[in-house]
């Protein structure tokens, strides 16, 4: 009886601690490179190790950290090569979803194009840069999601986790959310035209734009993050 009302708390608090420690990189708190122990994850979590290696099993799987022999762990550097390559797989699920989209009849406006329009063309822009960085990332998702296959759905939710460690830095300039706000309402115009050639160029052109501001701005983020914990 004892390990069966153990196990459910231990799993809950592994959760926790993965879902803190994903923050903390995502966050710069744990910046690439930094190595820690298991013990001082605890000790900072208020928890046993068990929990706290079953977290970090579960992002090194995903990714984030690495088990260093005799030395404990590792945030891992960030790739740019590879992440080039997410985004790469990022464009090609986007212009499909697009394609899709604007080949559905002229009367047909899938709901979710609605309530993406109210938000980013028909209602005042957002004052906070993490906030509008939160939204961005799930209107990409919900044009995927709107097209209707949800194996791309899926594919494309992964893919959006991966490279949101740097993507949700292109929000720390006002420029870059005021040129999000413009950007996503004229993409969403040429959609519900049904201008597959026009919305698939402002796609396009919107996410490269986001992916060079991100390079520039995470290296001078980690730099400064760098200098400010020596």
């Amino acid at each position: 009886m004892t390990n069966i009302t153990k196990a459910p708390r231990a799993q809950g608090q592994a959760e926790r601690i993965y879902h803190q420690l994903k923050q903390d990189i995502f966050d710069f708190r744990l910046l690439p490179g930094d190595r820690f122990s298991e013990s001082e994850i605890a000790a900072r979590m208020g928890a046993s190790r068990t929990p706290v290696r079953q977290a970090l099993y579960a992002l090194e799987q995903e990714g984030y950290v690495a088990v260093q022999p005799r030395s404990g762990w590792q945030v891992k550097h960030i790739d740019f090569d590879y992440l080039e390559s997410l985004y790469d797989l990022r464009v090609v699920l986007e212009l499909e979803a697009v394609k899709r989209l604007c080949a559905l009849p002229p009367d047909s406006q899938p709901d979710i194009l609605l309530a993406l329009k109210a938000f980013w063309t028909d209602s005042p822009p957002l004052p906070d840069g993490q906030e509008v960085a939160r939204y961005d990332e799930q209107f990409h998702m919900d044009l995927v999601a709107a097209a209707g296959n949800p194996e791309m759905a899926r594919v494309h939710r992964d893919v959006t986790e991966k490279i949101r460690i740097v993507r949700r830095m292109d929000f720390t300039k006002t420029p870059r959310v005021e040129a999000t706000y413009a950007e996503h309402g004229a993409i969403l115009q040429a959609i519900m035209a049904r201008e597959t050639e026009e919305a698939q160029n402002r796609l396009q052109q919107h996410i490269a734009q986001s992916q060079k501001e991100v390079r520039t701005i995470t290296l001078h983020t980690l730099h400064q993050a760098r200098q400010q914990k020596l």
